[in-house]
């Protein structure tokens, strides 16, 4: 009923519900609520931060951009502000 997930190489339990299991890397960008202590990322990003689904940079979300070009890698994504986790949000 629940998954180990490596996060910086320790494990860490988590129920199986919250994990998916995809057969392709994502095409657009994450969409990831800000962690309660998340003292790396800075405050004015806001609530949420963007994962680039080609090199996996953190950027800002600010406001709610459709597209999003990546600083790192240059890559043009669409912004993925449909996925069902986020409605809890």
């Amino acid at each position: 009923m629940e998954a180990v997930l490596d996060v910086n190489r320790k494990p860490l339990k988590v129920p199986n519900y919250l994990v998916q299991v995809v057969s392709r890397p994502p095409t657009r960008w994450s969409v990831v609520p800000r962690p309660e202590q998340a003292g790396e990322l800075p405050e004015e990003w806001g609530p949420h931060y963007g994962v680039c689904p080609s090199c996996r940079e953190r950027a800002a979300l600010h406001g709610r951009p459709r597209r999003l070009e990546c600083r790192r890698c240059r890559g043009e994504f669409d912004v993925a502000w449909d996925e069902p986790y986020l409605a809890e949000f």
